[in-house]
């Protein structure tokens, strides 16, 4: 059912391109009204049945809790799609605009993978702001199982993203990406090291990913680690890695390839 739902909350974000291919100005309010009906109802039992897994589903009275709490989220979850329509469509033009390959508009919606991540995850973070259990992690894993992307709902993604190619893309809980930001295959905004309870656990919760200041560009490969900052138009090579805060409009790049010729014997 959580799969359906998402495939219902596709049709919504982007009428006409997927589910019926009917679709026109005169009937798409009913095509979009029609869905979210259905969204609204498989959400509220998908979200207590997440709310009832916390509470292991054996008292009766916290279970009558869970479905009225499960109502309250899902109508408030319905309310957030008119933002999250609005960043996806930056979102699609970001790649439209930023990948000389795409075609139209039309053709990253449909078939570029990270037009796919970024939906489900816009999707999965509002869930997650209302501190949804479980399912905002199930509807981002889904999308990483797809694309090879992997972005945890948590993670605080401003508008007119674009993750170019996107396999091995992973990125942290507490990140937080401005505007305008692109990146490339194989990129990780990861933590650097997790600071420990009085059992030698991670604590959970904390900052530990990196800020990601608008209009940054990082280049396939690159690794950018910890509780750091990459200032504004910042460019980071392929294949850096990064552990320390940048000033706005720094470029990092590998040291200068090495070349020499062992032709007639050279370099021996």
């Amino acid at each position: 059912d959580l799969i359906e739902a998402m495939e219902l909350c596709r049709m919504v974000m982007f009428p006409g391109y997927f589910g019926p291919s009917e679709v026109d100005d005169e009937n798409v309010r009913y095509h979009v009204g029609a869905k979210l009906d259905r969204v609204a109802r498989i959400m509220r039992e998908q979200i207590r049945r997440g709310l009832c897994f916390l509470c292991d589903g054996l008292d009766p009275v916290n279970c009558e809790e869970c479905e009225s709490r499960a109502s309250r989220l899902a109508g408030v979850f319905l309310t957030r799609f008119p933002e999250v329509r609005r960043l996806l469509a930056t979102d699609v033009m970001a790649a439209y605009e930023g990948d000389p390959a795409a075609g139209s508009p039309d053709e990253t919606i449909l078939c570029y993978p990270g037009v796919l991540a970024i939906t489900n995850h816009r999707i999965a973070h509002e869930l997650y702001r209302l501190e949804v259990p479980v399912l905002p992690r199930m509807i981002s894993e889904h999308a990483h199982s797809i694309t090879g992307i992997d972005i945890h709902p948590g993670a605080q993604i401003g508008e007119k993203f674009f993750i170019d190619h996107g396999t091995g893309v992973v990125i942290g809980e507490t990140a937080v990406i401005g505007n305008g930001v692109r990146i490339y295959q194989g990129v990780t905004l990861g933590a650097k090291s997790f600071p420990l309870d009085e059992n030698g656990n991670p604590i959970k919760g904390m900052p530990r990913h990196p800020i990601v200041e608008d209009n940054v560009t990082i280049y396939s490969g690159a690794t950018i680690l910890g509780r750091i900052t990459l200032g504004k138009g910042t460019v980071v090579g392929g294949n850096v890695w990064v552990t320390r805060s940048t000033p706005p409009s720094s470029r990092l790049a590998q040291a200068p390839v090495r070349q020499e010729s062992f032709a007639e014997g050279g370099g021996i």
